[in-house]
């Protein structure tokens, strides 16, 4: 498994990017437009940069750079995306994505559910939670918490065959659809959790633990 870190502009969990890194999670980090200031803030050399570099003001040096046109109809993030995939990078845990801009936020939350139904293992890092895709059929075995919240959210239409156990409100069999709150902060009591979908893409907010 090749894993691989896309560190973007929007919000950026430092502390949670250098546990991973010292960990040595990271096969190969990328800076994706304004993502390259982040690294750079916290010593981190990327092993390369991606974007139009709007947001970042300038063209970073000392790194393989791979510089785009503005005039373009995929975002930096989705050029990132598609450059590591062909690299074969199958998990991508992705920095910088979500916050910032509403509309940032709802494209690259749409980019990475893509990505999961290609296959590819996308987990989003935030300030505060983690966010994962399941492409039904697809379960997720989450440790027993006393405390926080797990949201789930449909990204088409409707998901079918969706279950919560072990949380304090479960679901079983159930349709949700992309017009509903009703997968909004369900709460950990203790048990060991269980998430799933049959049919259609769920996207799964956790805590960072």
């Amino acid at each position: 498994m090749k894993t691989c870190a896309l560190v973007g502009a929007s919000e950026f969990n430092a502390d949670y990017f250098q546990f991973m890194d010292d960990n040595g999670l990271f096969d190969y980090v990328m800076a994706v437009d304004g993502g390259f200031a982040h690294l750079e803030a916290i010593g981190r050399a990327a092993d390369a940069a991606i974007g139009d570099f709007d947001s970042l003001g300038y063209v970073p040096r000392g790194l393989r750079v791979i510089r785009k046109s503005p005039h373009k109809d995929e975002s930096d993030m989705e050029l990132a995306m598609m450059r590591v995939k062909a690299q074969r990078f199958d998990t991508f845990y992705v920095f910088g994505a979500l916050g910032g801009r509403m509309d940032h936020t709802l494209a690259n939350m749409q980019l990475c559910a893509q990505y999961a139904e290609k296959g590819i293992n996308v987990v989003v890092i935030d300030a505060s939670a983690q966010l994962t895709f399941l492409v039904g059929p697809d379960s997720l075995e989450v440790p027993a918490c006393e405390s926080g919240t797990l949201s789930i959210f449909a990204m088409n239409d409707a998901c079918t065959g969706v279950f919560e156990r072990g949380l304090e409100w479960e679901l079983e069999d159930y349709t949700l659809t992309n017009r509903t709150t009703l997968g909004l902060s369900n709460e950990f009591k203790g048990d060991a959790v269980m998430v799933g979908v049959e049919e259609g893409t769920l996207a799964v907010f956790l805590p960072l633990w």
